[in-house]
Protein backbone atom coordinates (compact mmCIF):
# COMPACT_ATOMS: atom_id res chain seq x y z
CA UNK A 1 0.00 0.00 0.00
CA UNK A 2 1.47 3.31 -1.08
CA UNK A 3 -0.23 5.67 1.36
CA UNK A 4 -1.72 6.05 4.81
CA UNK A 5 -4.75 8.06 5.81
CA UNK A 6 -3.79 11.50 7.11
CA UNK A 7 -3.98 11.73 10.89
CA UNK A 8 -6.28 14.09 12.73
CA UNK A 9 -3.24 16.02 13.98
CA UNK A 10 -2.01 16.52 10.42
CA UNK A 11 -5.41 17.79 9.32
CA UNK A 12 -6.09 19.97 12.37
CA UNK A 13 -3.13 22.24 11.70
CA UNK A 14 -4.40 23.16 8.22
CA UNK A 15 -6.47 26.24 7.41
CA UNK A 16 -9.80 25.76 5.62
CA UNK A 17 -8.36 25.98 2.14
CA UNK A 18 -5.48 23.64 2.79
CA UNK A 19 -7.85 21.22 4.53
CA UNK A 20 -10.12 21.12 1.46
CA UNK A 21 -7.10 20.59 -0.79
CA UNK A 22 -5.87 17.72 1.37
CA UNK A 23 -9.26 16.01 1.21
CA UNK A 24 -9.30 16.43 -2.57
CA UNK A 25 -5.84 14.88 -2.77
CA UNK A 26 -6.98 12.01 -0.54
CA UNK A 27 -9.85 11.26 -2.91
CA UNK A 28 -7.42 11.07 -5.83
CA UNK A 29 -5.04 8.84 -3.85
CA UNK A 30 -7.87 6.49 -2.96
CA UNK A 31 -9.09 6.32 -6.54
CA UNK A 32 -5.59 5.47 -7.75
CA UNK A 33 -4.97 2.80 -5.13
CA UNK A 34 -5.32 -0.79 -6.42
CA UNK A 35 -8.33 -2.66 -5.02
CA UNK A 36 -6.18 -4.92 -2.85
CA UNK A 37 -7.07 -6.45 0.54
CA UNK A 38 -4.63 -4.05 2.20
CA UNK A 39 -6.57 -1.10 0.80
CA UNK A 40 -9.88 -2.53 1.97
CA UNK A 41 -8.50 -3.02 5.49
CA UNK A 42 -7.29 0.60 5.70
CA UNK A 43 -10.63 1.93 4.44
CA UNK A 44 -12.61 -0.31 6.77
CA UNK A 45 -10.70 0.89 9.83
CA UNK A 46 -10.89 4.47 8.65
CA UNK A 47 -14.67 4.30 8.16
CA UNK A 48 -15.29 3.55 11.82
CA UNK A 49 -12.17 4.72 13.68
CA UNK A 50 -10.71 7.82 12.06
CA UNK A 51 -11.21 10.93 14.16
CA UNK A 52 -11.89 13.28 11.23
CA UNK A 53 -15.46 12.79 10.00
CA UNK A 54 -14.71 13.77 6.40
CA UNK A 55 -12.08 11.03 6.24
CA UNK A 56 -14.64 8.56 7.60
CA UNK A 57 -17.12 9.72 4.96
CA UNK A 58 -14.62 9.22 2.13
CA UNK A 59 -13.70 5.80 3.46
CA UNK A 60 -17.38 4.78 3.42
CA UNK A 61 -17.80 6.01 -0.16
CA UNK A 62 -14.74 4.14 -1.43
CA UNK A 63 -15.53 0.99 0.52
CA UNK A 64 -18.93 0.89 -1.16
CA UNK A 65 -17.63 1.70 -4.62
CA UNK A 66 -14.73 -0.74 -4.63
CA UNK A 67 -15.36 -3.38 -1.96
CA UNK A 68 -19.13 -3.54 -1.79
CA UNK A 69 -19.08 -7.33 -2.15
CA UNK A 70 -16.65 -7.90 0.76
CA UNK A 71 -18.51 -8.95 3.94
CA UNK A 72 -16.18 -7.10 6.32
CA UNK A 73 -16.50 -3.92 4.27
CA UNK A 74 -20.27 -4.19 4.23
CA UNK A 75 -20.25 -4.64 7.99
CA UNK A 76 -18.25 -1.43 8.41
CA UNK A 77 -20.64 0.45 6.14
CA UNK A 78 -23.61 -0.78 8.17
CA UNK A 79 -21.88 0.35 11.37
CA UNK A 80 -21.32 3.78 9.83
CA UNK A 81 -25.09 4.30 9.56
CA UNK A 82 -24.89 5.06 13.30
CA UNK A 83 -21.97 7.50 13.06
CA UNK A 84 -22.39 10.44 15.41
CA UNK A 85 -21.78 12.94 12.60
CA UNK A 86 -24.79 13.28 10.37
CA UNK A 87 -23.13 13.28 6.94
CA UNK A 88 -21.11 10.19 7.65
CA UNK A 89 -24.28 8.39 8.71
CA UNK A 90 -26.22 9.82 5.75
CA UNK A 91 -23.52 8.65 3.33
CA UNK A 92 -23.69 5.14 4.73
CA UNK A 93 -27.51 5.13 4.71
CA UNK A 94 -27.55 6.18 1.05
CA UNK A 95 -25.01 3.47 0.21
CA UNK A 96 -26.86 0.60 1.89
CA UNK A 97 -30.08 1.71 0.24
CA UNK A 98 -28.58 2.12 -3.21
CA UNK A 99 -26.83 -1.25 -3.02
CA UNK A 100 -29.83 -2.86 -1.29
CA UNK A 101 -27.76 -4.40 1.49
CA UNK A 102 -30.21 -6.65 3.37
CA UNK A 103 -27.99 -6.90 6.44
CA UNK A 104 -28.41 -3.13 6.93
CA UNK A 105 -32.14 -3.49 7.64
CA UNK A 106 -31.44 -4.27 11.29
CA UNK A 107 -29.41 -1.06 11.65
CA UNK A 108 -31.89 1.12 9.79
CA UNK A 109 -34.87 -0.13 11.78
CA UNK A 110 -33.08 1.05 14.91
CA UNK A 111 -33.10 4.55 13.41
CA UNK A 112 -36.51 4.86 11.81
CA UNK A 113 -38.72 1.99 12.95
CA UNK A 114 -40.38 -0.72 10.91
CA UNK A 115 -41.20 0.13 7.27
CA UNK A 116 -44.47 -1.83 7.49
CA UNK A 117 -45.51 0.67 10.18
CA UNK A 118 -44.42 3.97 8.69
CA UNK A 119 -45.74 2.95 5.25
CA UNK A 120 -49.31 2.79 6.53
CA UNK A 121 -51.58 5.76 5.83
CA UNK A 122 -51.80 8.26 8.70
CA UNK A 123 -49.13 6.46 10.74
CA UNK A 124 -47.70 9.03 13.19
CA UNK A 125 -44.05 9.27 14.22
CA UNK A 126 -41.49 11.94 15.11
CA UNK A 127 -38.91 12.26 12.31
CA UNK A 128 -36.20 14.82 12.98
CA UNK A 129 -34.95 15.67 9.50
CA UNK A 130 -32.81 14.33 6.67
CA UNK A 131 -31.82 11.14 8.46
CA UNK A 132 -35.39 9.91 8.86
CA UNK A 133 -36.21 10.62 5.21
CA UNK A 134 -33.04 8.94 3.93
CA UNK A 135 -33.56 5.92 6.17
CA UNK A 136 -37.16 5.55 5.06
CA UNK A 137 -36.11 5.54 1.41
CA UNK A 138 -33.25 3.13 2.08
CA UNK A 139 -35.53 0.63 3.81
CA UNK A 140 -38.02 0.77 0.95
CA UNK A 141 -35.14 0.13 -1.47
CA UNK A 142 -33.79 -2.81 0.56
CA UNK A 143 -37.18 -4.50 0.83
CA UNK A 144 -38.21 -3.48 -2.69
CA UNK A 145 -41.69 -2.30 -1.76
CA UNK A 146 -43.65 0.58 -0.25
CA UNK A 147 -46.79 -1.44 0.40
CA UNK A 148 -47.36 -1.88 4.15
CA UNK A 149 -48.80 -5.39 3.98
CA UNK A 150 -46.13 -6.61 1.59
CA UNK A 151 -43.44 -5.01 3.77
CA UNK A 152 -44.71 -6.84 6.82
CA UNK A 153 -44.51 -10.13 4.96
CA UNK A 154 -40.99 -9.29 3.80
CA UNK A 155 -39.93 -8.28 7.31
CA UNK A 156 -41.12 -11.57 8.74
CA UNK A 157 -39.28 -13.42 6.00
CA UNK A 158 -36.12 -11.36 6.40
CA UNK A 159 -35.90 -11.81 10.19
CA UNK A 160 -37.18 -15.40 10.33
CA UNK A 161 -33.75 -16.92 10.99
CA UNK A 162 -32.85 -14.37 13.65
CA UNK A 163 -36.22 -14.82 15.30
CA UNK A 164 -35.75 -18.59 15.32
CA UNK A 165 -32.38 -18.18 17.06
CA UNK A 166 -33.92 -15.86 19.64
CA UNK A 167 -36.78 -18.30 20.25
CA UNK A 168 -34.36 -21.22 20.55
CA UNK A 169 -32.32 -19.33 23.13
CA UNK A 170 -35.35 -18.31 25.17
CA UNK A 171 -35.81 -20.30 28.36
CA UNK A 172 -39.31 -21.51 29.13
CA UNK A 173 -40.31 -20.44 32.64
CA UNK A 174 -41.41 -22.87 35.31
CA UNK A 175 -44.78 -21.49 36.40
CA UNK A 176 -45.51 -24.24 38.92
CA UNK A 177 -45.00 -21.80 41.81
CA UNK A 178 -46.21 -18.62 40.13
CA UNK A 179 -49.62 -16.95 40.36
CA UNK A 180 -51.58 -15.25 37.59
CA UNK A 181 -52.30 -11.54 37.84
CA UNK A 182 -55.17 -10.89 35.41
CA UNK A 183 -55.03 -7.99 32.99
CA UNK A 184 -57.11 -4.87 33.32
CA UNK A 185 -57.25 -1.65 35.35
CA UNK A 186 -56.06 -1.30 38.93
CA UNK A 187 -55.46 1.44 41.45
CA UNK A 188 -51.85 2.27 42.28
CA UNK A 189 -50.28 5.01 44.32
CA UNK A 190 -50.69 6.53 47.77
CA UNK A 191 -54.00 7.68 49.19
CA UNK A 192 -52.35 9.92 51.78
CA UNK A 193 -49.19 11.98 51.97
CA UNK A 194 -49.20 13.20 55.58
CA UNK A 195 -45.81 12.93 57.29
CA UNK A 196 -46.13 10.44 60.15
CA UNK A 197 -43.96 9.75 63.19
CA UNK A 198 -41.39 7.83 61.11
CA UNK A 199 -41.06 10.75 58.66
CA UNK A 200 -41.18 8.46 55.61
CA UNK A 201 -42.15 10.22 52.38
CA UNK A 202 -44.82 8.43 50.37
CA UNK A 203 -45.93 11.49 48.39
CA UNK A 204 -43.94 10.52 45.27
CA UNK A 205 -46.43 7.85 44.16
CA UNK A 206 -49.67 9.71 43.35
CA UNK A 207 -52.96 7.87 43.32
CA UNK A 208 -53.96 6.82 39.78
CA UNK A 209 -55.46 4.05 37.69
CA UNK A 210 -53.24 2.00 35.39
CA UNK A 211 -54.09 -0.76 32.94
CA UNK A 212 -51.68 -3.67 32.66
CA UNK A 213 -51.75 -6.83 30.56
CA UNK A 214 -51.93 -10.16 32.38
CA UNK A 215 -48.73 -11.62 33.80
CA UNK A 216 -47.49 -14.31 36.15
CA UNK A 217 -45.51 -13.47 39.27
CA UNK A 218 -43.54 -15.74 41.59
CA UNK A 219 -45.69 -16.78 44.56
CA UNK A 220 -42.69 -16.14 46.83
CA UNK A 221 -39.48 -14.21 46.67
CA UNK A 222 -36.68 -16.20 45.04
CA UNK A 223 -35.31 -18.58 47.66
CA UNK A 224 -31.73 -19.60 48.40
CA UNK A 225 -32.54 -23.09 47.18
CA UNK A 226 -33.77 -21.80 43.82
CA UNK A 227 -30.90 -19.33 43.49
CA UNK A 228 -28.41 -22.12 44.18
CA UNK A 229 -29.69 -23.94 41.09
CA UNK A 230 -29.06 -20.79 39.07
CA UNK A 231 -25.50 -20.52 40.43
CA UNK A 232 -24.73 -24.14 39.63
CA UNK A 233 -26.00 -23.70 36.10
CA UNK A 234 -24.15 -20.47 35.31
CA UNK A 235 -20.92 -21.74 36.81
CA UNK A 236 -21.01 -24.86 34.65
CA UNK A 237 -22.32 -23.13 31.53
CA UNK A 238 -22.34 -19.77 29.80
CA UNK A 239 -22.96 -17.14 32.48
CA UNK A 240 -22.65 -14.35 29.91
CA UNK A 241 -25.76 -15.69 28.17
CA UNK A 242 -27.95 -14.32 30.97
CA UNK A 243 -25.90 -11.32 32.08
CA UNK A 244 -26.86 -7.71 31.57
CA UNK A 245 -24.39 -6.20 29.05
CA UNK A 246 -23.54 -3.43 31.50
CA UNK A 247 -22.57 -5.65 34.42
CA UNK A 248 -18.93 -5.49 35.59
CA UNK A 249 -16.45 -7.65 33.71
CA UNK A 250 -15.48 -9.65 36.80
CA UNK A 251 -19.04 -10.03 38.08
CA UNK A 252 -19.67 -12.97 40.40
CA UNK A 253 -23.34 -13.73 41.08
CA UNK A 254 -22.66 -15.34 44.47
CA UNK A 255 -24.74 -13.52 47.12
CA UNK A 256 -22.80 -11.49 49.65
CA UNK A 257 -24.49 -13.23 52.62
CA UNK A 258 -24.32 -16.75 51.20
CA UNK A 259 -22.41 -18.02 54.27
CA UNK A 260 -24.40 -16.20 56.96
CA UNK A 261 -26.54 -18.76 58.84
CA UNK A 262 -29.11 -16.10 59.64
CA UNK A 263 -29.88 -15.69 55.92
CA UNK A 264 -28.76 -18.81 54.02
CA UNK A 265 -31.37 -21.44 54.88
CA UNK A 266 -32.70 -22.98 51.64
CA UNK A 267 -36.25 -21.74 52.31
CA UNK A 268 -35.22 -18.15 53.07
CA UNK A 269 -35.40 -15.44 50.40
CA UNK A 270 -32.01 -14.90 48.79
CA UNK A 271 -30.40 -11.63 49.92
CA UNK A 272 -27.06 -9.95 49.33
CA UNK A 273 -27.69 -9.69 45.59
CA UNK A 274 -27.58 -6.56 43.47
CA UNK A 275 -29.68 -5.50 40.50
CA UNK A 276 -27.35 -7.20 37.99
CA UNK A 277 -27.59 -10.50 39.89
CA UNK A 278 -31.38 -10.32 39.92
CA UNK A 279 -31.50 -9.38 36.24
CA UNK A 280 -29.38 -12.40 35.28
CA UNK A 281 -31.42 -14.78 37.43
CA UNK A 282 -34.69 -13.50 35.96
CA UNK A 283 -33.44 -14.10 32.41
CA UNK A 284 -32.19 -17.55 33.38
CA UNK A 285 -35.63 -18.28 34.84
CA UNK A 286 -37.36 -17.25 31.61
CA UNK A 287 -38.77 -14.04 33.01
CA UNK A 288 -37.72 -10.59 34.08
CA UNK A 289 -37.85 -8.33 37.09
CA UNK A 290 -41.28 -6.78 37.65
CA UNK A 291 -41.95 -3.18 36.86
CA UNK A 292 -42.96 -1.09 39.84
CA UNK A 293 -46.59 -1.06 38.66
CA UNK A 294 -46.64 -4.81 38.05
CA UNK A 295 -45.26 -5.39 41.53
CA UNK A 296 -47.81 -3.06 43.08
CA UNK A 297 -50.76 -4.65 41.31
CA UNK A 298 -49.58 -8.13 42.30
CA UNK A 299 -49.35 -6.95 45.91
CA UNK A 300 -52.66 -5.10 46.25
CA UNK A 301 -55.05 -6.26 43.53
CA UNK A 302 -57.50 -3.80 42.02
CA UNK A 303 -59.14 -2.14 45.02
CA UNK A 304 -56.27 0.10 46.13
CA UNK A 305 -55.76 -1.58 49.51
CA UNK A 306 -53.03 -0.36 51.81
CA UNK A 307 -51.47 -3.76 52.60
CA UNK A 308 -51.66 -7.03 50.65
CA UNK A 309 -54.30 -8.36 53.08
CA UNK A 310 -56.35 -5.16 53.48
CA UNK A 311 -56.27 -1.64 54.92
CA UNK A 312 -55.43 -2.33 58.57
CA UNK A 313 -51.92 -3.06 59.83
CA UNK A 314 -51.44 -6.47 61.44
CA UNK A 315 -47.98 -7.23 62.78
CA UNK A 316 -48.67 -10.97 62.64
CA UNK A 317 -49.08 -10.92 58.84
CA UNK A 318 -45.66 -9.52 57.89
CA UNK A 319 -42.04 -9.69 59.02
CA UNK A 320 -41.21 -6.11 60.04
CA UNK A 321 -39.09 -4.33 62.61
CA UNK A 322 -41.83 -5.12 65.15
CA UNK A 323 -41.43 -8.88 64.76
CA UNK A 324 -37.78 -9.28 63.69
CA UNK A 325 -36.37 -7.56 66.80
CA UNK A 326 -37.33 -9.39 70.00
CA UNK A 327 -39.35 -7.29 72.43
CA UNK A 328 -38.88 -4.10 70.44
CA UNK A 329 -41.59 -1.88 68.97
CA UNK A 330 -40.29 1.55 67.91
CA UNK A 331 -42.93 4.28 67.87
CA UNK A 332 -41.16 6.98 65.84
CA UNK A 333 -38.06 7.68 63.76
CA UNK A 334 -35.82 8.39 66.74
CA UNK A 335 -36.70 5.08 68.40
CA UNK A 336 -36.34 3.23 65.10
CA UNK A 337 -32.87 4.62 64.44
CA UNK A 338 -31.79 3.96 68.03
CA UNK A 339 -32.77 0.33 67.49
CA UNK A 340 -31.19 -0.04 64.05
CA UNK A 341 -27.78 1.29 65.11
CA UNK A 342 -27.60 -1.60 67.59
CA UNK A 343 -27.94 -4.14 64.77
CA UNK A 344 -24.89 -6.41 64.53
CA UNK A 345 -23.61 -9.49 62.71
CA UNK A 346 -25.46 -11.66 65.23
CA UNK A 347 -28.42 -9.54 66.34
CA UNK A 348 -31.28 -9.86 65.75
CA UNK A 349 -30.73 -13.62 65.68
CA UNK A 350 -33.61 -14.45 63.29
CA UNK A 351 -34.18 -11.46 61.03
CA UNK A 352 -36.04 -13.20 58.18
CA UNK A 353 -38.57 -15.99 57.86
CA UNK A 354 -39.09 -18.53 55.09
CA UNK A 355 -40.26 -17.08 51.79
CA UNK A 356 -43.52 -19.02 52.04
CA UNK A 357 -44.22 -18.15 55.68
CA UNK A 358 -47.09 -15.98 56.95
CA UNK A 359 -49.84 -17.10 54.56
CA UNK A 360 -52.25 -14.75 56.31
CA UNK A 361 -50.45 -11.85 54.64
CA UNK A 362 -51.00 -13.12 51.08
CA UNK A 363 -51.96 -10.72 48.33
CA UNK A 364 -55.34 -11.04 46.53
CA UNK A 365 -53.64 -13.31 43.95
CA UNK A 366 -51.87 -15.50 46.51
CA UNK A 367 -48.39 -13.94 46.42
CA UNK A 368 -46.68 -14.18 49.80
CA UNK A 369 -44.61 -11.71 51.82
CA UNK A 370 -45.08 -8.79 49.48
CA UNK A 371 -45.11 -6.76 52.67
CA UNK A 372 -42.00 -7.20 54.79
CA UNK A 373 -39.33 -9.87 55.17
CA UNK A 374 -37.14 -8.40 52.40
CA UNK A 375 -37.37 -5.41 50.09
CA UNK A 376 -37.87 -6.54 46.49
CA UNK A 377 -35.99 -5.23 43.46
CA UNK A 378 -37.86 -3.99 40.39
CA UNK A 379 -36.75 -3.10 36.88
CA UNK A 380 -38.07 0.47 37.26
CA UNK A 381 -35.78 3.47 37.59
CA UNK A 382 -36.66 5.43 40.71
CA UNK A 383 -36.41 8.84 39.06
CA UNK A 384 -37.53 8.35 35.46
CA UNK A 385 -40.08 5.57 36.22
CA UNK A 386 -38.90 3.88 33.01
CA UNK A 387 -37.14 0.52 32.77
CA UNK A 388 -33.60 0.59 34.07
CA UNK A 389 -30.98 1.18 31.35
CA UNK A 390 -27.61 1.34 33.13
CA UNK A 391 -24.43 2.29 31.29
CA UNK A 392 -21.76 2.22 33.98
CA UNK A 393 -19.53 -0.62 32.85
CA UNK A 394 -15.89 0.00 33.67
CA UNK A 395 -16.69 2.63 36.31
CA UNK A 396 -16.41 2.39 40.07
CA UNK A 397 -19.37 3.06 42.34
CA UNK A 398 -18.26 6.55 43.47
CA UNK A 399 -18.23 7.62 39.83
CA UNK A 400 -21.93 6.93 39.28
CA UNK A 401 -23.58 6.73 42.67
CA UNK A 402 -24.94 10.27 42.26
CA UNK A 403 -26.43 9.51 38.84
CA UNK A 404 -30.25 9.15 38.64
CA UNK A 405 -29.79 6.32 36.14
CA UNK A 406 -28.17 4.19 38.85
CA UNK A 407 -31.17 3.87 41.19
CA UNK A 408 -33.95 1.33 40.96
CA UNK A 409 -37.22 1.15 42.87
CA UNK A 410 -37.54 -1.16 45.88
CA UNK A 411 -40.96 -2.31 47.05
CA UNK A 412 -42.52 -4.00 50.04
CA UNK A 413 -40.35 -3.08 53.01
CA UNK A 414 -38.11 -5.42 54.97
CA UNK A 415 -37.33 -6.81 58.41
CA UNK A 416 -35.87 -3.46 59.52
CA UNK A 417 -38.88 -1.45 58.30
CA UNK A 418 -41.80 0.06 60.20
CA UNK A 419 -45.31 -0.49 58.90
CA UNK A 420 -45.31 2.71 56.85
CA UNK A 421 -42.68 1.19 54.53
CA UNK A 422 -44.64 -2.04 54.15
CA UNK A 423 -47.58 -0.42 52.37
CA UNK A 424 -48.20 -1.59 48.83
CA UNK A 425 -47.46 1.86 47.44
CA UNK A 426 -44.34 2.90 49.37
CA UNK A 427 -41.33 3.52 47.08
CA UNK A 428 -37.84 2.70 48.30
CA UNK A 429 -34.71 3.17 46.22
CA UNK A 430 -31.25 1.68 46.08
CA UNK A 431 -28.04 1.85 44.06
CA UNK A 432 -28.00 -0.92 41.47
CA UNK A 433 -24.64 -2.31 42.68
CA UNK A 434 -25.50 -2.41 46.40
CA UNK A 435 -25.91 -5.83 48.06
CA UNK A 436 -27.89 -5.79 51.31
CA UNK A 437 -29.14 -8.47 53.66
CA UNK A 438 -32.48 -6.63 53.57
CA UNK A 439 -33.07 -6.93 49.80
CA UNK A 440 -34.26 -9.81 47.61
CA UNK A 441 -36.51 -10.12 44.56
CA UNK A 442 -39.10 -12.13 42.65
CA UNK A 443 -39.73 -12.48 38.89
CA UNK A 444 -42.63 -11.93 36.52
CA UNK A 445 -43.42 -13.88 33.34
CA UNK A 446 -45.53 -13.32 30.26
CA UNK A 447 -49.04 -14.71 30.56
CA UNK A 448 -49.76 -17.77 28.43
CA UNK A 449 -52.20 -17.60 25.50
CA UNK A 450 -54.70 -19.31 27.79
CA UNK A 451 -54.84 -16.25 30.05
CA UNK A 452 -58.17 -14.35 30.10
CA UNK A 453 -58.88 -12.53 26.87
CA UNK A 454 -59.32 -9.24 28.73
CA UNK A 455 -55.68 -9.46 29.79
CA UNK A 456 -54.17 -9.75 26.31
CA UNK A 457 -51.12 -7.57 25.83
CA UNK A 458 -51.48 -4.50 23.55
CA UNK A 459 -48.24 -5.65 21.91
CA UNK A 460 -50.04 -8.68 20.51
CA UNK A 461 -51.07 -6.69 17.45
CA UNK A 462 -47.50 -5.74 16.58
CA UNK A 463 -45.66 -7.24 13.66
CA UNK A 464 -44.46 -10.81 14.35
CA UNK A 465 -41.03 -9.52 13.44
CA UNK A 466 -41.09 -7.51 16.66
CA UNK A 467 -39.18 -10.19 18.53
CA UNK A 468 -36.60 -10.57 15.81
CA UNK A 469 -34.87 -7.22 15.37
CA UNK A 470 -33.68 -4.92 18.13
CA UNK A 471 -34.85 -1.35 18.34
CA UNK A 472 -33.09 1.72 19.65
CA UNK A 473 -34.13 2.48 23.25
CA UNK A 474 -36.65 5.29 23.22
CA UNK A 475 -37.51 4.92 19.53
CA UNK A 476 -41.29 4.89 19.68
CA UNK A 477 -41.70 3.71 16.11
CA UNK A 478 -39.87 0.39 16.57
CA UNK A 479 -41.27 -2.74 18.21
CA UNK A 480 -39.50 -4.18 21.26
CA UNK A 481 -36.04 -5.67 21.03
CA UNK A 482 -35.41 -9.34 21.72
CA UNK A 483 -34.32 -10.21 25.23
CA UNK A 484 -31.70 -12.73 24.17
Amino acid sequence: MRFELPTLAALSCLDDGAYADRLSLLEKELAAEPAAPECEAVLRRGAVEHRDWNVRRLCVEHLAARFGDVPAAREAICAATHDDVDWVAFTAINVVGAQRMPEAARDLIRISGWPSNFSRPAYARKPVGCGAALTKRALWNIFGSTDADELRRLEDEHFAELRARVDADRREPDLSDAVLVPGGPSIVGARASAVGPFQMDDSDNPLRVVELPAFYVDRTAVTNERYARFLADVRSGDAARWAHPDQPEDKDHTPAHWRDPRFNAPSFPVVGVDWYDAYAFARWAGGRLPSEEQWEKAARGTDGRRYPWGDDWDTDRARSVESAYPEESPRDLAELEALLVRTSLSWPPEPVVAADALPGGASPYGALNMAGNVWELTRTNFFSRQDMAPFFKGRRGPEFMNRPEAFHVLKGGTWTSPAVCLTTYYRGKDLLTDRHNEVGFRCVYDASPAAPASSASPASSASPAASAAPATPGASTAPPAPTA
